[in-house]
Parts: structure tokens; sequence; C-alpha cells
């Protein structure tokens, strides 16, 4: 094995191998709002030389300019030496017609005969009664036996039994769920990551990081893990915990500098599972994050809505992940693009309203100035 190369996986249900780190295309640098695609072209030539060989695309990243870029990069590649994903946007597929015209527009802008990889795009337990309904799913899979794709599979977003529903319902080729140490009983989960196993379902995983939350943690915990190894990154250990379960076959990163590339490349070349002590290590981290939410608000919306407008769920999620954090970029751009002006938290009049429906019995209007003095102030 070539030590500068980055480890491989074999799924041995579809009789291949792939490398543990796959290339995420929908963060790429931008220039004027448009991916600069000099600088993004020389990070995917580097991954690629190095031994990446799993690119994971969307018809809607980067406003739709993802698969074409993408598709023409790879252009110069022979075509049996990468393996190419993308995904059906379900929610815009209102017709079994729209499916039709949206692969065929996809193989056109990747400028490739067929995809190795297809995933119908997000699934929650709606949106996959409604791919059954239109039969989407049965297109799918005569895509397949066309040889127009190759493996067919799904990404999640939902809770654990709508996952199972999904998981049980056929004989998927891969999945792609997000996990990461953060995460364990969100979503899928780790319940979930189990239910693969038992299925035989290889596991593509996103959100390794938690959208970047896990590479740029506080000073306090960054310590932590530098205790472990000074020369490891904050993001490599999310990676390494990822990477420590065996069915995990691909661990997608969205990088979008060099550096990013450089750090990845480091971590999966000769890759190295969590040994016993950093396991443990991680796991005391994880308990010392959580225990940083401000309340324990679970997101029920039992409190909506609210009267004066106010979407208390949202304005107690930032503010829990930004103490969890302490990450003051990602709280002002979610307190900036997840609320209106109308819907912060300022705006409660202190009826009391919700806290007479709210089961977790939360001290709502009380928080609610804090949120507002804490996450407003940063703006």
């Amino acid at each position: 094995m070539d030590r500068n190369m980055v480890t491989k996986r074999k799924i041995d249900k579809l009789g291949i191998e792939t490398s543990l780190l796959g290339f995420g295309c929908m963060r790429f640098p931008q220039t004027d709002g448009k991916i600069d695609e000099a600088r993004s072209e020389k990070m995917l030539d580097e991954a690629i030389a190095r031994g990446v060989n799993y690119i994971d695309t969307a018809y809607p990243y980067h406003g739709g300019e993802s698969e074409p870029f993408v598709g023409r990069v790879l252009d110069k590649y022979p075509r049996d030496s990468y393996f190419l994903a993308t995904k059906l946007p379900c929610w815009e597929v209102k017709s079994l017609e729209d499916a039709k015209r949206i692969f065929e527009s996809q193989l056109t802008r990747l400028h490739k005969d067929y995809i190795d990889f297809y995933l119908l795009h997000s699934l929650g337990r709606a949106r996959w009664h409604e791919m059954l309904e239109l039969g989407v799913l049965e297109y799918c899979e005569n895509l397949k036996k066309e040889g127009k794709i190759k493996y067919l599979g799904f990404s999640f977003h939902d809770g654990y039994d709508a996952f199972e529903e999904i998981a049980s319902y056929r004989d998927w080729d891969f999945c792609q769920i997000q996990l990461n140490y953060m995460d364990t009983d969100e979503q899928a989960g780790m319940k979930g990551y189990e239910l693969t196993e038992k299925l035989n379902i290889p596991l593509i995983i996103m959100e390794p990081v938690k959208g970047g939350l896990l590479a740029n943690l506080p000073d306090s915990i960054t310590e932590k893990f530098r205790a472990l190894d000074h020369n490891a990154s904050t993001a490599s250990f999310a990676m390494r915990w990822i990477g420590s379960l065996p069915n995990v076959k691909v661990i997608l990163s969205g990088m979008s500098t060099e550096e990013q590339v450089e750090d990845n490349l480091k971590t999966f070349t000769d890759f190295k599972p969590l040994t016993d002590e950093e396991q443990a290590a991680v796991t005391e981290i994880a308990n010392i994050l959580k225990s940083r939410v401000h309340n324990g608000c679970s997101g029920c919306n039992y409190c909506m809505p609210c009267p004066f407008g106010v979407n208390i769920p949202t304005n107690f999620r930032i503010w829990n992940t930004y103490g969890v954090y302490e990450n003051k970029g990602d709280a002002i751009w979610h307190w900036t693009h997840d609320l209106s002006e109308k819907e912060q938290a300022k705006n409660c009049a202190k009826c009391g309203k919700c806290e007479q429906d709210c089961p977790q019995r939360l001290q709502i209007r009380k928080d609610l100035e804090m949120v507002q003095a804490q996450i407003g102030a940063l703006v």
C-alpha cells in the first residue's frame, strides 16, 4: 500500500473499494457568489491524486452549478477511476415526468453516460411516501437495470422510526445519514447505524464535523484534544470517531479551503481508528459539550404559534448551539438567516401562553430575554 494515498474500504456487497474520505461538492470556495473554479479544481485534483475516488455532488449545490463544474473536472479522468454520486431533489418532484426530466438533465450537466451512486435526496417519511406513490422508486430501479445508475440509495433527514421504515423497505445498495459524536441520538443516530449493520446496507456519512462546529471548538475543549495529540486538528478526531465504525464506507467532507483538504488527506492517509483511550476522551468531551446547553428545548413546537410571532424553538436552537460551541460566526449567521426580525426573542410580550403549553416546563419568557441579551448583542 502506498502510504501517501488515502485509506480505502471494501464494500463487499457491491464488489468495489471506495476511499474512506469522500469529497463533498457543496462548499467549494467562491468568488462573487460563484464557484472559484481555478481553486476548486486544484483542490479536487489534489484529493484525487492522493487516492480520493468518491466525489459527491447534488442537483441544487451551489445554485445548480456544482454538477456542471464537477462534470467538467472529472472529464479529464478515466471514467472507471472514480465513483460519482449525485441526488434526485425529491422536493422538486411533483410527478414521474419531473423525476425523468431532472435525471436526464443531470446526465447532461455532468456530461456522463451513467452515475455510480444515485440517491433519493433528503428523505423523511412524508417525502418517501410521495416518491412511492409517484412511482419514482420503480423508475430509479429501472435506471439501474438500464445501466444509467450503478447503485441506488437515499440520504436521510428525519427520526429513527422513519429511517427504519425506509431502510427496511427494500435491499438498498447503500444509504447516507448524518452522524457525528454529538449527534448520536439525532435523526437516524447510532440506532440507525446499528440497523444498517443488521440489514447489510453500506453507509455513507455526511456532517461528520457537524457543519464545521466540531472543527472550531471552545479553547477549553480544544486543549483536551491537544493533550491527546498536539499535532492533530479537532476535526481529525471527529473524522476518526466516525471512521472507527466498520460499516462506514465513505465519510463526506465539504471542503472549502486548501487547508481543509490537506488536513483531511493527513487524517485519512494510513487512517487509524480511535484507540480506547481516545474513544473515552471523545465521549467525555461530548458529554461536557452537551452539558453546556442553556435549556432543554426539544423543538417539539407545542409552544407555537406564538401570538406575537416569536419563533420560540428557533431562538432556543440558536442560543443552545451557541452555548455549546461558542461559535460567534455561526450564531450570527443563523440569527440573521433563520429568523426574521419579527420572529426574534425581543418581540416576546410575556403573555405566558407558551409556558402553559410547554411539556418541558421551561421558563420560556425568562429564557427569551436571555436569548435576546446574548445573541442579539453579537450582531
